[in-house]
């Protein structure tokens, strides 16, 4: 199989362009590397596969998937913002700072880490805001686990637990009312009565959200994994997300403010949608040449998930294993997409 790697890289048109990254070249496939489940198992199945006729064909399925994907959420999104700025929640058109782009291609999660790190100077140190945009597939949850273990007193920021919040709040107040629980019971004199109880700060030494209000006192670092995954929750938040967008992007830049502010640095990532909203100079976007790569990289966690199922039971298979694994593995998705 290193030899079908090396033809690969040697004869596809964007196997040099891609892999000119040392730490990029095709390496030993094993068991242990797929359990690594990082960028560097990504880049070593696109390594081995990326002249394959079958996974370039896959990897663009899933490029046009993703794409696709991507364009409905930022129209959601869009939409939701433009709800917000008509109720006056947020401006239209807020003053974004310069955004620094990072190309993404034949680079590491640790080296586009250490670019941006390097970008920062010496914010880190005194605690500050960084937010992270891009297309999905371009590394984002990877660069922003490099830079949290990397960063002195780092935290990433979700906005998923605002918007639980801001729900079960909202079903508790119909259930009390005895209404049904849909957009239009959600006005926006309800929804910023809601927001009122929502609280950030330091409980019990430490940052979190208190939800006090509509017969609830809790903290949500207490609940994330109980109450707010509850079904009553789950299958309410996209009604209540679509309404709340500009309520959850003003309470989530006055929280990472004031951790910042105490001395932390706080990892925002997302859609620019709404980081836009969020002041900082320490913005980044990445970004990638060929979006082919999205698709690849997509591609080869799928695989690299499979092929771990067949080899589970198998203790220490052979580099010829692991990749009749993941060719067979592969052969199956994509007789199926």
């Amino acid at each position: 199989w290193l030899s079908y790697a090396y033809d690969s890289l040697t004869n596809f048109p964007y196997g040099k362009q891609y892999f000119s990254q040392p730490a990029l070249q095709p390496i030993p496939l094993s068991k242990a590397l797929l359990e690594q489940g990082d960028d560097t198992t990504s880049n070593a199945i696109i390594a081995t596969f990326i002249a394959d006729v079958t996974f370039g064909a896959f990897s663009q399925k899933e490029t046009d998937a993703i794409l696709a994907r991507d364009a409905e959420d930022g129209d959601k999104l869009a939409a939701g913002i433009k709800k917000a700025v008509a109720k006056g929640v947020v401006e239209a058109e807020p003053p974004v700072e310069p955004v620094c782009k990072i190309d993404v291609a034949g680079k590491s999660a640790d080296v586009v880490s250490a670019e941006m790190i390097a970008k920062m100077g010496d914010a880190p140190s005194k605690g500050c805001v960084l937010v992270l945009q891009g297309l999905s597939g371009t590394g984002k949850g990877t660069t922003v686990a490099k830079l949290q273990a990397t960063l002195p007193r780092a935290v990433s920021w979700s906005n998923g637990n605002v918007f639980r919040s801001l729900t079960l709040l909202a079903v508790s107040y119909c259930a009390a009312k005895a209404i049904e629980f849909n957009s239009e019971a959600l006005t926006p004199e309800l929804l910023a009565e809601l927001m009122k109880c929502l609280e950030f700060g330091k409980f019990n030494d430490k940052f979190d959200i208190r939800i006090n209000g509509i017969g609830h006192d809790l903290l949500v670092s207490e609940v994330a994994n109980t109450t707010l995954k509850e079904p009553r929750v789950s299958k309410a938040i996209p009604t209540v997300a679509e309404l709340t967008q500009g309520e959850v992007i003003k309470f989530a830049e006055a929280a990472a403010a004031a951790m910042s502010a105490d001395g932390m640095n706080v990892l925002m990532e997302g859609r620019a949608q709404t980081l836009d909203y969020v002041r900082t100079p320490h913005r980044f976007e990445l970004t990638l040449a060929q979006p082919l790569v999205i698709g690849q990289r997509r591609a080869a966690q799928r695989m690299m998930a499979s092929a771990l199922t067949v080899l589970k039971d198998i203790e220490a298979p052979t580099e010829t294993q692991v990749f009749a694994a993941l060719k067979s593995e592969l052969e199956k998705m994509a007789s199926t997409a």
